[in-house]
């Protein structure tokens, strides 16, 4: 009997669409932990001593936000989440693995060989190109989520919508508005970037080649991805809390005309002026609410990106 076709590999396009889809499936459930984060870092912002407290955790967030709000509270910035995880995580795990076998012939090794250097310049990479795709849509979704009519925390931003919120953007502060804090997306995205796939596709080895796990098993995903979310949340974390600051703070007119943020100037200058007012536990504000928010964000679209992927190869086999 003959046997079977090679299995051609997936295109990046294809690759694209299956991590946005997987992506968008797990922001679904993680959007409310990101509301929550979201509020905890901006409370008691460049306030000594941390100010006045609005909510006391992110389970305090969620039940205020639940009780007030309902769940279009909890839900805050869910239709730009979706667009933007369609162009972050899609960029991450479509164009990972092409960039990486790039890197990997550069320096004349086989494109199949694990290499933590070039595993972690694809993932930085990678990230760096949807943060930068993402960031306008990024910039709402905080702005949305920061906003509440009942426990207000940071300058607030009231939309009617995402739309509404793209149009008042582009009329009030111009392009620039809409690139505001790219920066920063880049440098936070960079770095979770940079270890998430490398530790999940390490972890996932080491389990299938010393037999703890076998090789496509649900069980074998979960675990990979519970240790690069666990990873992610560690090192994202400053850059993240540098993020929201950044794309949350109000704007003046500068001597030129242009609109320039009244509290940073950079990303740095935001990590900078957070240590010395609030210590390095500022840097960490909402690191709970972060880990409730990346670790099934993180579990969820990377183990259905592995699933969406082997259904759509054995579909694409099949036809």
């Amino acid at each position: 009997m003959a046997s079977p076709a090679p299995r051609r590999p997936l295109s990046t396009p294809e690759s694209f669409l299956c991590g946005g889809l997987a992506a968008c499936l797990a922001v679904t459930v993680s959007n409310p932990a990101e509301v929550a984060k979201t509020r905890m870092q901006l409370q008691g912002e460049l306030a000594k001593g941390g100010g006045k407290k609005v909510y006391k955790n992110a389970i305090d967030v969620l039940t205020k936000t639940w009780k007030h709000e309902g769940v279009r509270g909890i839900q805050r910035g869910l239709g730009m989440a979706y667009m933007y995880q369609i162009l972050l995580n899609g960029s991450r795990l479509g164009f990972y693995e092409p960039v990486r076998q790039t890197f990997n012939s550069m320096i004349g090794r086989p494109v199949s060989e694990l290499i933590p250097f070039t595993s972690i310049a694809a993932g930085a990479t990678s990230g760096a190109v949807g943060a930068a795709l993402g960031n306008p849509l990024f910039l709402i979704k905080a702005r949305m989520q920061a906003y509440s009519p009942a426990f207000p925390v940071g300058t607030q931003h009231y939309y009617r919508n995402s739309f509404n919120a793209l149009s008042t953007v582009w009329r009030t502060e111009g392009f620039r508005g809409l690139v505001r804090g790219i920066d920063a997306a880049i440098l936070r995205t960079s770095m979770g970037s940079s270890v998430q796939l490398p530790t999940y596709n390490w972890t996932k080895n080491q389990l299938v080649t010393n037999g703890v796990l076998p090789d496509k098993s649900i069980w074998t995903y979960l675990a990979s991805s519970s240790v690069s979310g666990i990873c992610v949340c560690i090192v994202m974390q400053p850059a993240d809390t540098a993020l929201t600051r950044m794309y949350n703070q109000p704007t003046i007119k500068g001597p030129d005309g242009r609109l320039i943020g009244t509290l940073y100037k950079n990303p740095i200058d935001c990590l900078w002026k957070t240590v010395k007012t609030e210590g390095v536990f500022g840097w960490y504000k909402g690191s709970t609410a972060h880990f409730l928010r990346i670790a099934p964000h993180t579990i969820i679209t990377l183990t259905a990106n592995d699933i969406i992927l082997g259904l759509y190869k054995s579909l694409s086999h099949t036809y």
